[in-house]
């Protein structure tokens, strides 16, 4: 079905009018609501002069503006843009400048900052602010709730699936880019919802209402729990988007740090059927969150939770396996990033599981660097390049375009820069992002697996390891980890337990022990922070 995502909302709006669709902790929206209040943010955009292809920032956190907001863009044939809250003033210039940003929501807590930039930013014409109780409006801003009440709804329009949908990343290195889709295309993509729950997606609107029937009948009718930001791909496509598109609901909780008790509690209250993480950085405290509950006799009922989805990182087997005694679920990690989705990985109590071994989509494969593909069981190392919906390119960066995004054999593939081997049995061990690989003598050791195998070890928590220089061999191995409540052991431990497991040239030749291994706030490794932390500790 190649629709548009404001449109089959529109449509959904039609068919469920009174079931909820945003739940963020007392306040709940039902589809209806939901709809209106857009249609009415879409009235007060269009009369701003904004229209097809305007640039309108998300300069919020998880909540249910983001989304009503989000939907109002849409409406309009405009581009929403992901704004991360952590940036500061230069970075944030930086972003909204790079993305032709013309309107932009954002919490009162960053009224301050905003009112710091707006000067650097002559393309800004619309400030809508969203009251959080931290402040006034700011000078020039109008307030979300007040552009609501004091606009009517907007009429529904036709809209083109071509439309520009745009995602920003910051990836490991460099600045932030943003990714470019057809808005028709992700929808599209994004009703695999569906294939988690046995079922053909719908082939066009007049199905949509038959589709949701159906689900509704088997009890799969979604209510997802957004662990992540939705400021990330991971949180607003698959735990918001992926929801939405079936006519589910969208839970998010009003505490901006991660508090798995919450998370749980939140999963408890609300009946939540899919719970979306960023793998151990979420599932390790939600394991042991689980587990200290039940010895306190007070076990959280999670009985409603058919599946956890986690992407962008790994999620380790142990990990897996434990959160697995407390409920009988589907696990599915799936293998992608902004660039494209390339691969699964399901588990459950029966089928088992296994680190970074991954089922490859239909369309996607591994080439080595002469853009042939690799033969299963060989041991070489290639790099996944996947086809089906792949990205125009990134935003105004045409030579960053041409190396991500080409054509092997007539087909255009995508090629975000995970390496990969394919296994016998065609199944592949996901090695990690080239970006970061580490060369030590020649050889090439992707940090990722060098992680997995540190935190095997039954006293680490926490682990990322990076390059650092080194006279003799260009590169030498650095872990850094963090241990296990009230666990410790020493670094040749380590490096004794991982020769077991990793060629001579993969092992760490030094493991520096932090308190806490500092992770990005959508549970990404945070390796500037891990280099800049062996530099100092290695002087």
């Amino acid at each position: 079905m190649n629709t548009h995502f404001a449109t089959l909302w529109e449509h959904i709006s039609d068919i469920v009018p009174d079931r909820p669709a945003l739940v963020h902790g007392n306040t709940r929206k039902t589809w209806s609501a939901y709809d209106n209040r857009a249609a009415r943010i879409a009235t007060a955009l269009s009369q701003a002069g904004l229209g097809v292809d305007s640039k309108i920032g998300l300069y919020l956190h998880n909540c249910n503006e983001y989304l009503e907001a989000q939907y109002a863009i849409f409406k309009i044939r405009a581009c929403p843009i992901n704004v991360n809250y952590r940036y500061l003033d230069d970075e944030l210039v930086y972003l909204l400048d790079n993305a032709d940003v013309e309107a932009i929501f954002f919490e009162a807590c960053y009224a301050e900052r905003i009112q710091q930039i707006k000067k650097r930013l002559p393309k800004l014409r619309l400030l809508i602010q969203i009251d959080d109780g931290t402040g006034d409006l700011i000078d020039g801003a109008v307030g979300f709730q007040d552009t609501i009440d004091k606009h009517q709804r907007q009429d529904r329009i036709r809209r083109d699936p071509s439309d520009l949908y745009m995602i920003y990343t910051g990836g490991t290195t460099g600045m932030p880019k943003g990714v470019m889709y057809e808005n028709g295309a992700l929808c599209s993509l994004l009703l695999m919802g569906y294939a988690f729950r046995g079922l053909e997606p719908p082939e066009s609107l007049q199905n949509v209402r038959q589709s949701i029937e159906k689900l509704h009948a088997l009890n799969q009718q979604p209510v997802s729990l957004v662990g992540c930001p939705l400021m990330h791909g991971t949180g607003v496509w698959l735990g918001a988007m992926l929801s939405l598109n079936m006519g589910g609901s969208v839970v998010t909780v009003p505490n901006l740090k991660f508090d798995p008790d919450e998370l749980l509690q939140t999963a408890e209250d609300e009946r939540v059927t899919d719970l979306v993480i960023v793998g151990d950085a979420f599932a390790k405290p939600i394991a042991i969150a689980l587990e200290s509950a039940k010895k306190k006799n007070r076990p959280y009922e999670i009985s409603s939770i058919q599946r956890i989805i986690s992407s962008g990182v790994m999620w380790t087997s142990a990990v897996k396996t434990k959160l697995l005694e407390f409920n009988d679920m589907t696990l599915i990690d799936a293998m992608g990033s902004s660039e494209g989705s390339m691969g699964i990985s399901i588990s459950t109590r029966e089928i088992g599981n296994e680190t970074a071994k991954f089922t490859l989509n239909d369309t996607a494969k591994v080439f080595n660097d002469d853009d042939r593909e690799v033969a299963p069981g060989s041991g070489e190392v290639g790099m996944i390049g996947t086809a089906g919906v792949v990205p125009l390119g990134y935003y105004k960066d045409p030579a960053k375009s041409a190396t991500t995004f080409r054509e092997i054999d007539g087909v255009r593939y995508s090629f975000p820069g995970d390496h990969a081997t394919i296994e016998a049995d065609d199944s592949i061990r996901l090695l990690g992002r080239g970006s970061m690989s580490i060369n030590t003598g020649g050889e090439k050791v992707f940090p990722e697996e060098v992680e997995e195998a540190v935190k095997l070890h039954p006293t680490i928590f926490d682990c990322l390891v990076v390059g650092v220089p080194d006279d003799k061999f260009g590169e030498r191995v650095v872990a850094i980890a963090s241990f296990k409540e009230k666990h410790s052991t020493s670094q040749e431990e380590i490096i004794n337990m991982c020769r077991s497991i990793l060629a001579g040239y993969k092992l760490p030749r030094k493991v520096i022990f932090v308190q806490h291994v500092e992770r990005t706030e959508n549970g990404k490794a945070d390796y500037k922070w891990a280099h800049a932390t062996a530099m100092e500790l290695l002087i």
